[in-house]
């Protein structure tokens, strides 16, 4: 089978300790979907723990991972996703930059498994907001500003949505071609940042929508043959089905907002979602949203 959690911040004590009672899963894979953690020692953790307990892991950066925190890195933008990169190397994890990977087993398949990086450019929000200056603006009217805004840096680019301009090119090319080689083969599809604006639910901040993602993502289910889009950020476990495609968000999130979660007796094996096989696709196409913050 094919698991897939998000969003663990091993940054606080109490998630890694409940990271450490991980099961074994030997022949099984795990997707980590991005917000590990701010610094090497906690992707580190991360990945030692998942290689130990599945046959294959797999990971795509979140905006955490990509903080230059001043008392752990002097890499900034691409050079801090390297960095990244390097650890996941070292523990032999699959990456965006990696080829895709075919996965099958008993249980079912094959599924190509597609881990990507997209970044945002601040276009999930209201139409009469007609820049990135004015959407700015707007969230910090109602007091919103991401801590991206102090410690993502984009270098070399020139913007983050420069950034994310170059990372949507050269994802949407590598799904291209891997959904015509795959044939029949659906794609997983991974990402960090929710593909599609119309899933992003998030009451408590609602103008954080401005840094969930881009437009330009919104029909890469269908266009590049996706069986299962599965993404983290929002700290809002749900799944949802559009266009018959399965999509899954899958964060576990900062341990304030699992507490009463954990207290009720589940502990992280409770919440890995699964990904493939899973069920088979509602007779209309698209239902009603399930929410998942209890597994």
């Amino acid at each position: 089978m094919l698991y897939a959690i998000s969003d663990l911040h091993l940054s606080f004590q109490s998630n890694r300790d409940e990271w450490q009672k991980l099961k074994p899963h030997p022949e099984d894979g795990l997707i980590l979907c991005g917000d590990i953690g701010e610094k090497a020692e906690h992707l580190d953790l991360a990945f030692g723990i998942a290689k130990q307990n599945f046959k294959e892991v797999f990971w795509c950066p979140g905006n955490h991972e990509l903080y230059s925190l001043p008392i752990a890195t002097s890499q900034r933008g691409e050079a801090k996703y390297a960095e990244c990169r390097a650890v996941a190397a070292r523990h032999g994890v699959h990456t965006p930059e990696d080829t895709f990977v075919r996965w099958e087993d008993e249980s079912g398949g094959p599924v190509l498994v597609a881990p990507i990086f997209t970044l945002y450019d601040y276009t999930f929000r209201p139409a009469h907001l007609t820049s990135t200056e004015h959407a700015l603006a707007w969230a910090e009217e109602a007091n919103t500003v991401a801590t991206d805004e102090a410690i993502l840096f984009p270098d070399p680019h020139r913007s983050r949505e420069a950034w994310c301009a170059a990372l949507v090119e050269k994802a949407e090319a590598k799904l291209a071609a891997a959904a015509v080689a795959a044939g029949d083969v659906p794609l997983v599809i991974v990402n960090h940042w929710p593909l599609r604006e119309d899933l992003v639910f998030i009451p408590r901040i609602p103008r954080f929508i401005l840094w969930c993602g881009t437009k330009r993502t919104e029909d890469w289910h269908v266009r590049f043959n996706a069986c299962v889009v599965v993404s983290g950020h929002l700290h809002v476990p749900r799944t949802d089905w559009k266009d018959g495609v399965r999509f899954e968000e899958c964060s576990l999130g900062y341990p304030r907002e699992w507490a009463d979660v954990r207290q009720s007796g589940r502990d992280i094996n409770d919440l890995l979602r699964v990904i493939w096989p899973g069920p088979p696709p509602p007779a209309t196409g698209t239902v009603a949203t399930q929410w998942r913050r209890w597994g």
